[in-house]
């Protein structure tokens, strides 16, 4: 008797808890749902491709047909291989001119275009700002002019300056470093000196005035204000720069092919020309998993330097 009252009321009480529960439910899952669209698109697009090359990377495999594995081969074949050490050494002397040319040069540039009583500042910025839109064949066809031996911008400059010329700047293995290093201080200093400029315009005025106050000079106040408020804007471009860097193609590609005698041969260069030249698609996913473990290392470690998500004081 007892049971047949107290189901009626227990069912009751089931259906009210329910009934507040569901709505709470949906309210909880909408998130993921909204969320979801960029795990799926992550999975597939970016662990998915990078599985699939971890195991292609243990395989032999020219495009067709299985791949046969061959476990820690390619790796090995790595390690012997001078044209990747001789890739590995180029990538690195871009690095270096992106970190320590490009990036401090832009610093520079951002800090002049904040000044005030600048006449025309946006159409200094603007033209700061067109060489990264401008498409790379578009860059390489103009550099190859500049740069040419006979007919060159750059080597008529010197003729009529100092009365010499003809050197050969994509032709010498290390004049044609120097071009690709002058390629990218072009293209890419625009692009990071709009990130020194947004950073430069949020910097409290009052640090500018208390630091006047104190009878401290531009370069003074250069090295104890700007640079310490830019420090978020600086882990981040160096950071960028750095991953940019490492990962270049178009210039050298389009301007030396990677030569004379593998001189400006980047390691996607060496990638590319491994997979879709010679069909080595196991040998190609090697040295990519090489690139992606050295470039996600030391991304890692500057982070870490620079403190980069983490709060500051």
């Amino acid at each position: 008797m007892t049971t047949a009252i107290a189901g009626p009321a227990g069912s009751t009480r089931e259906r009210a808890h329910a009934n507040r529960t569901a709505p709470r439910l949906k309210q909880s899952r909408a998130p993921y749902l909204f969320i979801a669209p960029f795990y799926v698109l992550y999975v597939l697009f970016m662990l998915v491709p990078v599985l699939v090359s971890l195991w292609l990377s243990l395989t032999e495999w020219v495009g067709l047909g299985t791949p046969h594995w061959v476990g820690l081969r390619n790796y090995r074949l790595l390690a012997t291989d001078v044209s990747f050490h001789r890739a590995l050494g180029n990538t690195g002397v871009f690095v270096m001119i992106a970190v320590f040319v490009v990036v401090p040069l832009a610093l520079l540039i951002a800090q002049a275009l904040n000044t005030r009583g600048l006449r025309v500042r946006d159409l200094w910025r603007t033209a700061y700002f067109v060489p990264i839109v401008v498409s790379p064949i578009i860059v390489a066809l103009i550099f190859g002019l500049i740069f040419d031996r006979q007919f060159g911008l750059l080597n008529s400059v010197l003729r009529a300056l100092f009365g010499t010329g003809g050197v050969d700047w994509l032709g010498d293995p290390d004049l044609a470093k120097v071009s690709i290093g002058l390629v990218m201080l072009w293209r890419w200093t625009g692009y990071l000196t709009v990130f020194f400029l947004a950073g430069l315009q949020a910097v409290p005025k009052e640090l500018y005035e208390a630091a006047a106050l104190d009878g401290a000079g531009r370069i003074r106040t250069f090295t104890t204000v700007t640079l310490p408020a830019l420090k978020p804007v600086t882990a981040f471009v160096v950071v960028t720069s750095f991953i940019g860097a490492a990962q270049i193609f178009e210039e050298p590609y389009l301007l030396t092919g990677g030569g004379p005698a593998e001189s400006t041969l980047s390691v996607t260069m060496f990638i590319y020309r491994a997979a879709f030249q010679r069909q080595q698609f196991g040998y190609a996913a090697a040295a990519a998993v090489v690139l992606f473990v050295l470039v996600f290392g030391l991304s890692q470690l500057f982070n870490r330097l620079f403190g980069i998500g983490r709060a500051t004081s």
